[in-house]
């Protein structure tokens, strides 16, 4: 398997240079690097093979996508918020160097920190300040870290359900989901979002245990990005955070202190970084529930796959009952009579595993309520957040395809657990099958042993 896999990193590699040759030498020297990075940090888990091994898989998966996505020029059908990073980068970068002006209408909107997503913007410059102008170099440090997810998401699962099974089944999944493919493979937001999420909580739960200086700088970095990325999940994740921390792991006075020292620290931080009041900035200008009906009413009528348009949510009332039409087209959608382009036509497979794996998700939460609420709150607060939240504002299939993912990623880990306790309940009955066989086959061996012991003559 070992060989096997670096064989196929090596082909790939090859391959990809010379088919993007002179960006795909770049890319590849990029990713090689950031690879190595990742890889010495999962060394130090003690399922590192396996890990390892994940990891590869599913970076091979993301760079052979985007490749594909380069060589047939397919960036703009696919994701083409990609082609605006790539501008809004270049854009900065010449800012910065002084080969444009700052103070015209191009260069202030790429500049702003009071644009969603602008984080993206600032990342792809400072990618290109080192390789040049180079979007599959960028696409490909994307692909890195959505690959990284995978391993990440293993040790979220594992430090809740102390259950190595679960950690790599949900790390599979992760690695290899179609959607995660596409929407990590390339110059999105999406699949850093989804890495910052699992960082976060994993982070939460590590602090949970013990108060670390080192979880406290990561879950920061974190939140930060997330605010950069998407503004209001940060609220949603803040929000988990703060409930995971005043519940905490145990009821234990220590354990309250430790949750306490923990939002202080953070609370400070956030505020001395700027974030609080840039979050506050965002929501004051985008949170409304008008602005919300706006925004939904263009993904609703701004393309084939719109859903709702006649919806208004705009008043507390209209938001509520909107809800449960909202909620079946986040989770469920697309349809099969909805796919009628071949963006929809290529996720029915994906969509048909999904739709297979819902009774083990239910199996999965129910367990996870029942037995190991205190662990899991923060994840099972924000996918409820999240999932409100989307259902209301989503207006389009396709975006809430995309969007999706980024509650899959720990919905997948409640399928893990899911099918985990139906493995177990197969090797169960299986064990007690083989000890019930081998009692009988005990018990006829003792009654031959009797009946041909010989008799006494007296």
């Amino acid at each position: 398997m070992d060989k096997l896999l670096a064989i196929s990193c090596f082909l790939t590699a090859l391959a990809v240079m010379i088919l993007t040759f002179p960006e795909g030498l770049v890319a590849i020297s990029l990713t090689m690097v950031f690879s190595v990075i990742i890889i010495v940090f999962i060394r130090q888990n003690e399922e590192s093979k396996f890990l390892i091994q994940i990891f590869l898989v599913a970076l091979l998966a993301r760079i052979i996508f985007g490749t594909f996505l380069h060589v047939f020029n397919w960036r703009e059908y696919l994701g083409g918020d990609a082609l605006t990073y790539d501008f809004a980068g270049q854009r900065i970068l010449d800012v910065w160097f002084n080969y444009a002006p700052a103070n015209d209408y191009l260069s202030q909107r790429s500049l702003s920190t009071a644009t969603p997503g602008w984080g993206m913007n600032y990342l792809t410059a400072i990618i290109y300040m080192f390789v040049g102008r180079n979007i599959f170099a960028a696409q490909s440090f994307c692909a890195v870290i959505g690959a990284a997810t995978a391993p990440m998401v293993y040790l979220c699962a594992y430090k809740i359900f102390r259950n190595h099974r679960v950690g790599k089944v949900a790390a599979l999944m992760v690695a290899l989901f179609p959607a995660f493919i596409i929407w990590s493979g390339q110059l999105l937001k999406d699949g850093l979002i989804i890495f910052l999420l699992v960082l976060a909580m994993t982070m939460v739960m590590q602090l949970q245990q013990n108060l670390n200086y080192w979880a406290i700088a990561l879950l920061i970095f974190s939140l930060f990005g997330i605010l950069s990325l998407r503004f209001y999940i940060f609220y949603m994740v803040a929000i988990s955070v703060a409930g995971s921390f005043l519940i905490g792991q145990s009821g234990s006075v220590k354990s309250i202190v430790r949750g306490f020292v923990a939002l202080i620290v953070l609370g400070l931080a956030l505020t001395y970084l700027g974030v609080l009041r840039t979050a506050t900035e965002n929501f004051d200008k985008f949170g409304s529930l008008e602005n919300v009906q706006r925004s939904r009413n263009d993904l609703a009528r701004s393309a084939e796959s719109g859903f709702g348009g006649d919806i208004d949510v705009s008043t507390t009332e209209g938001a509520i009952t909107t809800i449960p039409i909202g909620f079946s087209y986040l989770m469920l959608a697309p349809f099969p009579w909805q796919m009628a382009n071949l963006r929809q036509a290529i996720t029915l497979p994906e969509m048909i595993v999904w739709w297979c794996s819902i009774p083990l998700l239910i199996t999965g939460l129910f367990y996870t309520v029942r037995n190991r609420l205190r662990g899991a709150i923060s994840i099972l607060i924000f996918t409820l957040m999240l999932t409100i939240a989307y259902s209301i504002f989503q207006g389009n299939v396709g975006t809430a395809y995309r969007q999706r993912t980024q509650i899959q990623v720990f919905l997948f880990i409640f399928i893990a657990v899911g099918w985990t306790l139906r493995q177990e309940k197969k090797e169960n009955r299986k064990n007690q099958q083989l000890e019930k066989q081998r009692r009988l086959d005990k018990h006829l061996r003792e009654s031959r042993m009797i009946g041909s012991a010989p008799t006494t003559v007296k």
